[in-house]
This record gives C-alpha cells, sequence and structure tokens, in this order.
C-alpha cells in the first residue's frame, strides 16, 4: 500500500468503530464525502484490498508493445550503441520509430544499455547573458578525435553568440594564430565586428614577454599578434581565468562533440574538408535553429568594418624592421629589396612595417603607404678563411742518448 492508501485504511477503522464520523474522516483523508463513503463501502466489500488502486500491477493503455519495444532496443543496439537517448530519439525517428527521449531511456535502462552520468559541480555564480546581439563572442579551439580515426585529428573552432547562441564552427589542422584569425574574419565578414572577443590564455591570445620600451612609454601593455590585431580593430579581448567561465563555448563543444561525430559518422565523412563542406551545407543552419534564442534586446551591435579597413592585412602577422643600407628588409631569412622609385623617402636605417598575410604575401609599408619591394635571393654566406698548411721543413738531428746514436 502507499502512504495514502494507509491513510485510508486508518480512516475507514475509526470510522467503523464509530471513533469518526464519515464527514470529519472524509475532511482529514482531504478527499469529497462521496469518495470516502465509497472507499468504506469497498472495504467491507473486499476488505483491506479494496483500498488498493484498481491499476496496481497493469500495464498502461499507452505502453509500447513488446514488439515494438524489442525492435527499438535492437537497432539502437546494431547503429546506435554510444548515442544518448535525445540523439537517438532524432535517429530512430527516421527509421519509423517515434517515441520520447524519456521513454527510450527507460528502455535502455531496462535494457542495460546505457546509465545517465551523475557530474559534480563546483559552486559557481551565474553570469547573465548579455542583452543584445554582437556584444560578447565566445572563441574556443576543440581539438578531439572528430574522426573516430578514420582521418588525422582535427581541431574544431567555434564561435557563439553569448545573447543568442548562434554559432559559428570550422575546422581546422591545429589551433594557431591563422586559424584564429580566419575564424574571427569569417565572423566578421558575416555579421561585421563584436564589441568584445572571450578566448581562453592560450598562447596565441596571451603575452608572457616584457613590455617594450615603446609600450612603456605608451602605457599599453605586451600583446600577441592576435591582441595586435584587436586593439587595432577596436574589439576588447578577454582572456577566461578558468574553462568555465566561457562555459557558454565549452558546452556546445561538448554537443558537438557528442552529435557531430556521430553525424558523421553516419555521413561517411573521413577529412576537414568534407567535414567544412558538411557544415556549411546545413548542419549549422539546423543547430541554429533549434538552439539559438532570441536576444533581450533586439538590437544588433556588431560594428561594420569601415572601407579603408582590409581585414586581411590587419589579421595578419606584423612587426616592425629597420632598412639596410643596401634598401633590403630581412624577414624570416629572406630579404627584400625596396624599389628605387621610393628613393625620395630616405629609408635606409628607418623603420617600415612587414606584414605576412595568411597565404605567405608579404606587404611592406610605411606611413601608410604600401611600398614596392621584391624578394632577393638571400646574400651568400662569406667564404671562411682556410687554415694554411703547416709545413715541417727543419731537420730533424736525435739526441746523444737516442738509442740509434749510443756505441757499444
Amino acid at each position: 500500500m502507499s502512504s495514502k492508501e494507509r491513510l485510508h485504511l486508518e480512516l475507514v477503522g475509526r470510522v467503523e468503530r464509530k471513533d469518526l464520523t464519515v464527514v470529519k474522516a472524509a475532511e482529514l483523508a482531504g478527499i469529497s464525502l462521496r469518495q470516502m463513503r465509497r472507499i468504506c463501502k469497498r472495504h467491507r466489500a473486499e476488505g483491506d484490498g479494496g483500498l488498493v488502486h484498481r491499476s496496481r500491477g497493469r500495464h498502461p493503455n499507452n505502453r509500447l508493445p513488446d514488439q515494438v519495444r524489442s525492435e527499438v532496443v535492437s537497432l539502437y543496439r546494431e547503429k546506435y550503441g554510444d548515442f544518448g537517448p535525445t540523439l537517438a530519439c532524432e535517429k530512430l525517428a527516421h527509421d519509423g520509430h517515434e517515441l520520447s527521449s524519456d521513454t527510450l531511456g527507460r528502455l535502455l535502462k531496462e535494457a542495460g544499455l546505457w546509465q545517465p552520468r551523475r557530474r559534480r559541480s563546483k559552486h559557481r555564480l551565474r553570469r547573465q547573458r548579455r542583452s543584445c546581439f554582437g556584444e560578447l563572442i565566445q572563441m574556443d579551439g576543440s581539438e578531439h578525435d572528430w574522426f573516430e580515426g578514420r582521418g588525422d585529428r582535427a581541431v574544431l573552432m567555434v564561435m557563439i553568440d553569448d545573447a543568442t547562441n548562434l554559432m559559428l564552427a570550422r575546422f581546422f589542422r591545429r589551433e594557431n594564430l591563422d586559424s584564429a584569425m580566419e575564424m574571427f574574419q569569417r565572423w566578421a565578414d558575416v555579421h561585421g565586428l563584436p564589441r568584445a572577443l572571450y578566448v581562453d590564455r592560450a598562447a596565441i591570445y596571451r603575452a608572457d614577454r616584457e613590455a617594450t620600451g615603446e609600450e612603456l612609454i605608451a602605457g599599453v601593455e605586451p600583446v600577441t599578434q592576435f591582441g595586435r590585431a584587436m586593439r587595432q580593430l577596436d574589439v576588447e579581448l578577454i582572456l577566461a581565468n578558468s574553462p568555465q567561465a566561457k562555459g557558454r563555448v565549452e558546452r556546445r563543444n561538448g554537443l558537438l562533440q557528442d552529435r557531430l561525430v556521430k553525424e558523421m559518422r553516419l555521413a561517411e565523412i573521413n577529412g576537414i574538408e568534407a567535414a567544412n563542406t558538411f557544415l556549411d551545407n546545413g548542419y549549422l543552419g539546423e543547430l541554429n535553429d533549434r538552439y539559438a534564442c532570441p536576444a533581450t534586446e533586439a538590437a544588433d551591435v556588431h560594428r561594420l568594418v569601415e572601407e579603408h579597413v582590409k581585414l586581411d592585412q590587419v589579421l595578419c602577422e606584423q612587426e616592425l624592421r629597420v632598412v639596410g643600407r643596401d634598401w633590403c628588409v630581412r624577414w624570416n631569412n629572406q630579404h627584400l629589396q625596396i624599389d628605387k622609385r621610393h628613393e625620395s623617402l630616405a629609408l635606409a636605417g628607418k623603420q617600415v612595417l612587414i606584414k605576412q598575410k595568411r597565404d605567405g604575401t608579404l606587404l611592406v609599408e610605411h606611413a601608410g603607404e604600401l611600398l614596392d619591394c621584391r624578394l632577393v635571393i638571400n646574400r651568400p654566406d662569406p667564404p671562411r678563411r682556410k687554415k694554411p698548411e703547416i709545413k715541417n721543413n727543419k731537420k730533424w738531428t736525435p739526441p746523444a742518448t737516442h738509442p740509434g746514436c749510443m756505441t757499444l
């Protein structure tokens, strides 16, 4: 008996012993007088067992037929053995079996095929979402065995808006400066420049070097190439102190490591190019349609890229170099010869800005003006001086104590 049924049994016994009236017993049980009279009548006719609910031990009317239950479990075991109930329900619906994730979860637990994972978490303060689209974008690289051994390991770079959950993702061979800059440019080409970018403390975002003299004079902190580009584009770069601080993109990585891996397995995708095509041809759109949410405020605060700003020349490696007396600039063991038509600038001994774009193109700039230059063959190493050959022409005379000079 349940606790409520045991209460009814106690009240019925007190009514039969004339300790309580039926009206008072109904009030104590929290039921109507009519229902209490039915319970008393059933107890007189059937005894204590009459108070047990009539559906106890019976299958519900909406129970799945045993044949369907066995088919679902067999299909799950055959095709979706490592899928969670939610994703498996979506795939089983394509196979003609529509059921809820709770129902499938119960079936799988009964069959011993799935157990929910318990996660322990530390106490953290909840941060409210930003109110406008483009106010804060989170970016992270997820290194994972995306192709499950069918191809090379890759990194999935993910950007997600903090206010709306709108996401952009792309596969790269590794998470480095080029991939981070290309990812940011792809977002900027579609939506514009965000107000702030939230990233982790990887070496491409965090500068550990000491400030140079010019930085000390200007009162600015040292930055990496990526940080310099964000400063040049007036985008605030925020470094997270823990993965939980940028939990929105971390949770999206977890979802993609579960769902995207299995979707690519079903689609027989084994390489980066095919995976990027799969993302662009509808998969990202489906995820955004499903998981994106409206922002608190309807305003889009992305900034348009100004006409004079060329993103590919900002999102690249840049460094100052000194022009030699031969009007050559050295860059990565290469020499760039500045054209003679810039002779009026008297550049020898002055600094110029070298830009190496992501496609390898080199640009030389001075005072905002691009200079004509060409790549010259590396200067040959100076010949090494040969050591003079040592010749011993002096006649050797053995000493008197030499055995050959001693007489018997």
